[in-house]
C-alpha cells in the first residue's frame, strides 16, 4: 500500500455526527486531500457547511454528489469519482462523508469489486468510520428493541445496525449527553453487532487525525465474517437450535435449503412479508438462473437482491478439477446435483414463528 493513497469513508445515520467530524479531521490534516460529499437532496447540504467552515477546507478539492445515494443509485459515479481524485498527482488522501442513510456493506461491496478488477488502483480503502449518536441510540433505537410492537415497514434499526456492522472503526459522539451508566449500555448493544471494531467516545467530533489513521486496514472479508448474520450462519452449522432468544425478545434462525426456489414464488412470498420478521438476509439461487447464487437482503418490504458468486458447477470441468485441488475444503459443502449451491437465510424479528416462516419459504421451492 506504500504507493496507493488511502480513502476514509464516514457513516453514520442522519444527524449523528459525521459533517461536524470531517471539519475536526480536515483541521488537523497536512496532506493535500480531496472530498466527496453525498447528500440525498437536490442541494448537497453538508457540503455548503463545509464550504462556510472558514478553514482550510475551504481550499480543498470537493466533489458534490446529490440527488441519491453512493450505495446504491451513485455507486458507479462514485466509483468513477474516487478513481478520477486519486490518479490527480496533488491528491494524496481522500475523505468521503457519506449519506445519512448509506449502507456500508454496499459501499465496501462496490469499492472491493473494482480493486479486485484494478490491480493497480492508485487508492486503498484504509477506514470504513461509523459515526454512533450515543443519544439517540439509548433513546430510541435501545427503545425499539424493547417495545413489544411490531417493526415498521422501513424500519431504520436495519439501516443503524448495517452501520455499526460494516466499519473497522466506530465514533461514539455525544458521549456527553448521557451517565457513564447509559453509555455502558450503548456501547454493549453496539457489542452485540460489532465485536471487533475499536469504539471511541468523542464530543462535537473530537478526535485526533492520528486514531483514526491508527490499526489495521480495512478488511471486507473480515469485517463480513464478523458481522452478526455471518456469526448466527456459524452457529447453526455447528448446533441445530431453536430460535435464539436475546433479552429484548429479538430472536433468529437460519434457514438452509440446497434446492433452488422458483422466483415467481418467492417474489410473492416477498409481497405477503412477515409482519414479524425485521431482518433477513443471506444467500439464495433460482431455478431459472443456474449459473448464481445471489447476496438477498430484506428490510421490511424494502429489498435488495443482486449478483454475488458464480456457481462452481458452471465452470468447464478442468477449470473446476483445478479449483478443487486448490480448495479442496469446496468439497465439505458439495452436492453431486447442486454444486456449491445453496439457500442459507437468517432470519431476525419479534415474536417471529420458525416452523411457520419455514413453511412459507419451503412452498417457494421449485418441485
Amino acid at each position: 500500500m506504500i504507493n496507493k493513497k488511502p480513502l476514509i469513508i464516514i457513516c453514520g445515520y442522519l444527524g449523528s455526527g459525521k459533517t461536524t467530524l470531517l471539519q475536526k479531521l480536515l483541521i488537523q490534516e497536512e496532506r493535500k486531500v480531496a472530498l466527496i460529499v453525498n447528500d440525498m437532496g437536490s442541494i448537497n447540504i453538508d457540503a455548503g457547511l463545509l464550504k462556510k467552515s472558514g478553514n482550510k477546507v475551504e481550499e480543498t478539492k470537493m466533489v458534490e454528489m446529490q440527488n441519491g445515494c453512493i450505495c446504491c443509485t451513485l455507486r458507479d459515479e462514485f466509483i468513477a469519482q474516487v478513481e478520477s481524485l486519486a490518479s490527480d498527482p496533488d491528491v494524496e488522501a481522500i475523505f468521503v462523508e457519506a449519506s445519512g442513510i448509506s449502507e456500508p456493506s454496499s459501499i465496501a461491496g462496490a469499492f472491493v469489486s473494482y480493486c479486485e478488477e484494478n490491480r493497480r488502483s492508485p487508492v486503498y480503502l484504509k477506514k470504513i468510520i461509523t459515526v454512533v449518536d450515543a443519544d439517540r441510540i439509548y433513546r430510541e433505537f435501545l427503545g425499539e428493541l424493547r417495545a413489544d410492537r411490531e417493526p415498521d415497514e422501513g424500519d431504520i434499526i436495519n439501516l443503524v445496525i448495517d452501520q455499526i456492522e460494516f466499519c473497522n472503526l466506530i465514533l461514539m459522539n455525544k458521549t456527553d449527553l448521557l451517565s457513564p451508566e447509559e453509555l455502558d449500555e450503548v456501547v454493549k448493544i453496539i457489542r452485540d453487532y460489532q465485536l471487533t471494531a475499536p469504539i471511541i467516545p468523542t464530543v462535537k467530533g473530537n478526535v485526533s487525525l492520528d486514531r483514526i489513521f491508527e490499526g489495521e486496514d480495512f478488511n471486507f472479508r473480515k469485517v463480513q465474517d464478523s458481522s452478526s448474520i455471518q456469526r448466527a450462519i456459524s452457529i447453526s452449522a455447528l448446533e441445530d437450535k431453536e430460535a435464539c432468544v436475546d433479552e429484548y425478545g429479538i430472536s433468529s434462525f437460519v434457514y438452509e435449503e440446497k434446492r433452488p426456489l422458483n422466483r415467481e414464488r418467492f417474489m410473492s412470498f416477498l409481497d405477503d412479508y412477515p409482519k414479524s420478521l425485521i431482518r433477513t438476509k443471506g444467500y439464495i439461487w433460482f431455478s431459472d438462473d443456474r449459473k448464481f447464487v445471489q447476496l438477498f437482503e430484506q428490510a421490511g418490504r424494502n429489498s435488495s437482491i443482486m449478483k454475488m458468486t458464480e456457481w462452481l458447477c458452471a465452470i468447464p470441468k478442468e477449470e473446476l478439477d483445478q479449483i478443487v485441488r486448490n480448495y479442496p475444503d469446496i468439497k465439505d459443502d458439495w452436492d453431486e446435483k447442486y454444486g456449491d449451491r445453496t439457500n442459507q437465510l437468517v432470519c431476525i424479528g419479534k415474536g417471529i414463528n420458525k416452523r411457520e416462516i419455514t413453511d412459507m419459504i419451503n412452498a417457494c421451492l421449485d418441485d
